[in-house]
């Protein structure tokens, strides 16, 4: 059994409308093409007609025929505000289960309590450097040239 799933999204009128000038014509056109099940479910966002057929080809002679195409044409929004898919659709969700939560309360793990006394950001210092590089000397300060100065690098430079 495959089900399937028109959903039609609220527009320049609502969908409930839609569904009411159009919800008969749909059910009777599935059930006469060999629907084994269906369900519509209301929202706010709109509506969802959930359609089940034993097969794919019965489904496509249901889609297929015209009162139901001209249905879904005078869909509130045909362009942005229809969408028909395989499935179960609304809020139903994937047909794979959901993968484990991790627990939350008695079995959830507790945090670590913060520091009360965080270290002073002074005092750390920059680890660009390797420890033991300038031999247990401390590094050279950098002794950046004035504006006025020329670069080594700009030797036959044309800017001053």
């Amino acid at each position: 059994m495959e089900w399937w799933s028109i959903e039609v999204f609220n527009g320049r009128v609502s969908a409930a409308r839609w569904k009411n000038a159009h919800g008969q014509a749909l059910v009777e056109a599935a059930l006469t093409n060999g629907a084994v099940d269906w369900a519509w479910h209301e929202y706010r966002w709109g509506v969802v007609l959930e359609v089940a057929f034993a097969d794919e080809r019965r489904w496509e002679s249901f889609y297929g025929l015209p009162a139901v195409q001209a249905a879904l044409d005078a869909a509130p929004d045909p362009v942005t505000g229809l969408v028909v898919h395989r499935g179960r659709g609304g809020t139903s969700g994937t047909r794979l289960p959901r993968r484990p939560r991790p627990l939350a309360g008695a079995g959830a793990v507790e945090l670590p309590e913060p520091d009360p006394d965080p270290i002073p950001e002074d005092a750390v210092e920059p680890s660009f450097l390797e420890p033991g590089f300038y031999g247990g000397r401390p590094a050279p300060e950098p002794r950046p040239t004035p504006l006025h100065e020329p670069a080594a690098s700009a030797a036959g430079s044309p800017l001053p």
